[in-house]
């Protein structure tokens, strides 16, 4: 008798936590099909590098395996504009990206500074010039990103929160893009990797307290890409490659493995 109501007490307890966790699940689900989503930025969140491109976003090279469209897909929002552009800088999000977002917009996702701080320019530099210019170029990186980014920055953020006050905004970072003392044999020397993953930590470091300053979230892949960084036996990010502008990109296991559970946690 005693086992029996011992029993029937822990089915009862099972299924009280099923139908508990099956309420979340549902909750969590209908929340998200309420949601009106809108992705803003720059080539890390149009899916450089992932491909294939929707031929109807030109240059902007919007991939259906960059994270927002992945987000979207799994969570059917009720709405989704997706107007992150590859090499948009600040002043492009402010300038032609903010026309979805409105006083309905409930939640919305951003990668950008990493163009304004001259991204292209350091990697071209460090890849054909001498290591003292990698590094001083860098350097120019990032006292940029000391001197001028944050007021670009708060321009971008006071816009988005002046046309959606009530969403939830997501900054996410950028990933270290080596693996120090790794796998490769060529191209650049172990100084300039480290002074460049130094100065993504560094521009990841701003985007993480202007966001906090803004009431925005900060989401930060560097985690994410420990040991799938350049050199590393599992690479999720592009090293030199042809298409020439999708080097230091995400593959699309980058997107998918990196930046799509850094925001689904982050939302």
């Amino acid at each position: 008798m005693k086992l029996s109501r011992f029993a029937a007490f822990s089915s009862t307890l099972l299924l009280g936590a099923v139908l508990a966790f099956t309420g979340a699940g549902q909750a969590q689900a209908a929340e998200a099909a309420a949601l009106d989503y809108v992705a803003l930025g720059d080539s890390y969140s149009s899916g450089l590098g992932a491909g294939p491109y929707d031929s109807a976003s030109g240059n902007c090279k919007r991939s259906s395996k960059a994270y927002p469209a992945l987000w979207a897909a799994a969570n059917s929002p009720s709405s989704f504009a997706f107007a992150a552009c590859s090499g948009a800088r600040t002043g492009d999000v402010t300038g032609s990206q903010l026309g979805p977002v409105n006083s309905g917009t409930d939640l919305v996702s951003i990668t950008v500074g990493g163009n304004d701080a001259g991204f292209a320019d350091v990697m071209t530099t460090c890849v054909l010039q001498s290591e003292a210019s990698c590094v001083a170029r860098v350097n120019t990186a990032r006292a940029y990103v000391d001197s001028t980014l944050p007021g670009q920055l708060d321009a971008v953020y006071n816009a988005i929160s002046a046309k959606a006050p009530a969403a939830q905004v997501v900054v996410i970072g950028y990933p270290r893009f080596y693996q120090l003392n790794g796998t490769c044999v060529v191209g650049m020397t172990e100084v300039e990797r480290a002074a460049i993953n130094g100065a993504a930590d560094h521009l990841n470091t701003l985007l993480a307290k202007r966001a906090a300053d803004h009431g925005f979230r900060y989401a930060d892949v560097t985690s994410r890409f420990t040991g799938h960084e350049i050199c590393s036996p599992s690479t999720w990010l592009h090293s030199v490659t042809f298409p020439i502008g999708e080097s230091y990109h995400p593959t699309a296991q980058g997107q998918s493995g990196g930046y799509l559970p850094t925001f689904s946690s982050a939302v």
